[in-house]
């Protein structure tokens, strides 16, 4: 089986905020393990700007910029660990940093994908990260969380394991419900769910709703994903296995979306959204239409062209999500009006097929 494993800051970080290492050095014995049974093992990791600031001896910042260079400095430090602790037990680590920009365009997808693939066909362990130092938006996707759910679309994994402080989804915060359970299989991730997904951690910046959604991502590639404990003796061939109570289980969609589109559904912001007619729903839902003009309703937000949109129909319901070809102001100059009615030079597509993911 092909796994890949991604565990958060809040798992990396001892309670001084230092990296533990003993949290490293059971995740590192966990992969032996599972390599020793034929499995390849891909690591995604946080803890970069942790094990940055305990070199430089500094708090956690928290403006972006700092973070970035904290980061650089972090980075190092942390493939130091893995490096050690995995070549313990006879295996290379190869690091490889990634950023959003690597699952857009296509060279680069490809590039990646035949890294990490080449990486795998050479007996090394694959640790990802992605490469906060130089990006601007990474700091802000989740605490890697919806990096490894592209990964394990990239690499075409059978698992998505997201390793954390707590056991899996609980039915309450346990902190104000003692009789909070675990949640052990998910069919549909709902409203109700996201309502029942906290914060970030202490030291993280993803939390369990971030979880969720990079949960989701995977199951929507056909990806069978989990939630569980990362102090959990075992966890991670538990979770290969399937034991039941291992943590919280999500099974794949048999709907499986491609590397960009999952992209556009679930890493890309919203800058706005579009209200459309029912007709348009319908085009859009059952024909695999592009978005008209003709069919948009009403624009809220302000956005540039080729940023992400929400699509709603009348009721409110968020049903699609894509790239506009217009921006916000373009769009509510022309709403309504059929294409052989738009002035020379707009875009006949608000949002084209190819650039449009159907969320239901």
């Amino acid at each position: 089986m092909r796994v890949v494993v991604k565990i958060g800051t809040s798992s990396v970080t001892a309670d001084d905020g230092a990296v533990d290492t003993l949290a490293l050095d059971k995740l590192c014995a966990e992969v032996a393990n599972a390599r020793r049974l034929g499995h390849e093992i891909v690591i995604v990791t946080s803890g970069a700007v942790t094990a940055g600031a305990q070199v430089l001896g500094i708090p956690r910042p928290s403006d972006a910029r700092t973070l970035q260079a904290v980061s650089a400095v972090g980075q190092i430090e942390l493939m130091r660990v893995y490096r050690e602790l995995l070549a313990e037990r006879g295996l290379v680590a190869g690091q490889a940093l990634l950023a959003p920009l690597d699952f857009m365009v296509r060279q680069q997808y490809v590039h990646a994908r035949s890294t990490i693939e080449t990486l795998l066909g050479m007996g090394v362990v694959p640790v990802v990260n992605e490469n906060d130092a130089i990006a601007d938006d990474e700091l802000r996707y989740g605490d890697n969380d919806r990096l490894a759910a592209l990964v394990s679309n990239l690499v075409s994994a059978d698992l998505l394991l997201l390793l954390t402080d707590a056991p899996g989804l609980l039915t309450a915060d346990p902190r104000v419900d003692p009789r909070a359970s675990l949640i052990e299989q998910v069919i549909e991730v709902d409203q109700e769910l996201r309502d029942l997904a906290g914060g970030a951690g202490a030291h993280g910046s993803g939390g369990m709703a971030s979880k969720l959604e990079a949960a989701r991502m995977a199951t929507w590639t056909g990806v069978r994903a989990v939630i569980a404990g990362a102090d959990r003796v075992g966890v991670l061939q538990d979770a290969i296995e399937g034991r039941p109570g291992v943590g919280t289980g999500f099974e794949p969609r048999r709907r499986r979306l491609p590397a960009r589109k999952l992209w556009i559904a679930f890493a890309v912001a919203a800058a706005g959204s579009i209200v459309v007619d029912e007709g348009a729903r319908r085009a859009l839902v059952e024909g695999n239409r592009s978005l008209l003009a003709a069919g948009v309703l009403d624009v809220d937000g302000a956005f540039h062209a080729e940023e992400g949109v929400e699509i709603r129909d009348p009721a409110g319901e968020v049903f699609a999500k894509g790239l506009t070809r217009l921006s916000s102001d373009e769009l509510r100059a022309v709403k309504g009006l059929r294409s052989a009615d738009l002035p020379e030079g707009v875009s006949h597509e608000t949002v084209h097929r190819d650039d449009l993911v159907i969320l239901v």
